[in-house]
């Protein structure tokens, strides 16, 4: 079970304010980042405001395709939409996580959460919901 759980209801227009408070919980630590959440709920988005608040001049995009961007040398992202664990795990991307840095993961599932915390990595999970024209992030972490 998760030690902090705390929801925040945000607009697009305060997403800033979501992602400092993410920020403030990683620390300047290495992290592995779960998003989870519909299509366009705003996994990509959340990305793009944590390079902007880190000064970065890079640009998030969904590595849907690609399935992981990285960003300033630090900062990686994974899509894992149309890939089981299995699968992420045999192209070597877990192994990624032994990286010094932040790894935001888009379509994370429990299987994921599991291991990761079987192999002691510091996980923020992060479940976005749609609420009219805001969303719901759920933020947990041990």
């Amino acid at each position: 079970m998760y030690q902090t759980v705390t929801k925040i209801e945000a607009t697009i227009d305060d997403i800033a304010k979501v992602v400092k408070y993410i920020d403030s919980l990683i620390n300047n630590k290495d992290m592995v980042v779960l998003l989870k959440g519909d299509i366009a709920s705003g996994k990509t988005t959340l990305v793009q405001e944590y390079l902007k608040i880190k000064n970065s001049k890079a640009v998030a995009v969904s590595p849907t395709f690609c399935l992981q961007n990285i960003y300033d040398g630090c900062i990686y992202h994974y899509d894992i939409y149309n890939k089981n664990l299995e699968q992420f795990i045999s192209m070597g991307l877990f192994d990624e996580f032994e990286n010094s840095g932040v790894h935001f993961v888009e379509w994370a599932d429990d299987k994921l959460i599991k291991l990761t915390k079987e192999y002691g990595f510091d996980v923020i999970n992060i479940e976005i919901t749609k609420k009219e024209n805001k969303r719901i992030y759920k933020i947990c972490i041990d």
